[in-house]
This record gives C-alpha cells, structure tokens and sequence, in this order.
C-alpha cells in the first residue's frame, strides 16, 4: 500500500512561509533541519500530528519558480486544504489580514476559497459536503 508522507510547496521565503502557514493558517511545526542554505522544514496540521507533512520548500530551482508564476499567472493553486467551515475560516482568515483571490464559492459538491499565501502561491480551502 502506498500513502503520502511528505508533499511540497515551493516558497519564496521558507521563514516567511512558516509565519504564514503556523500564524495564520494554523499548522504546527514537525521538522526544521539545517541542510545547506535551506532547511528540511515540515508542517503538520495539529489534528493529525502524525499525518501528512508539508514540506515549505525551497523555489530556487529555475523550473520550480516557473511552475510557481505559471500556476499564479493562470489561477491555478499550488495545494488544496480541507477546512469543516469555509465560511468560519474565510472570516477568521480575513480577520488576520489573509487576502483572499475567491470568496467561498460553491463549486457542487464542494465550496471553495482561494487565498494568496504570501510566498508565491495560491492555496485552496475546501469544504467537503
């Protein structure tokens, strides 16, 4: 059987990344190990701490920041999360100053929002049905 451990997306400004995501979004830190001039940096949603990390990783590959404006160029967000109440979240998130490039919208079955995370991205919320 094959399940995700570890997925990425690409920042900026992993120290900028990890105030956003654990501030505004909510995520814990799991790892943050020196590798060079990076670092190994992975999230955990509190209500799975031993779940899915997320790896804030690095853009400096050319390709990785051509990915990155391509995606936010078109719209397209780089990762998808899932939230109980969109509305509640879009309010708190707000509220922290978090912009927001769609309201909640229903897309049937599910509602979606789309924020701009601050280091090159554009991050979906879903509400699941």
């Amino acid at each position: 059987m094959i399940s995700i451990h570890v997925t990425s997306v690409f920042v900026d400004d992993q120290s900028r990344a990890l105030t956003f995501y654990t501030d505004k979004l909510g995520f814990e830190k799991k790892n943050d190990i020196p590798m060079g001039p990076a670092r190994w940096l992975t999230l955990v949603s509190p209500a799975a701490r031993d779940g899915v990390e997320l790896l804030l990783e690095p853009d400096t590959h050319p390709v990785a920041k051509q990915y990155k404006e391509g995606l936010m160029a078109d719209g397209v967000p780089a990762a998808s999360f899932s939230v109980d109440d969109i509305h509640a979240e879009h309010t708190r998130l707000t509220g922290l100053g978090v912009k927001f490039t769609q309201p909640p919208t229903l897309m049937e079955p599910f509602t979606t929002a789309v924020l701009d995370d601050t280091c090159g991205n554009l991050i979906q919320l879903t509400q699941l049905p």
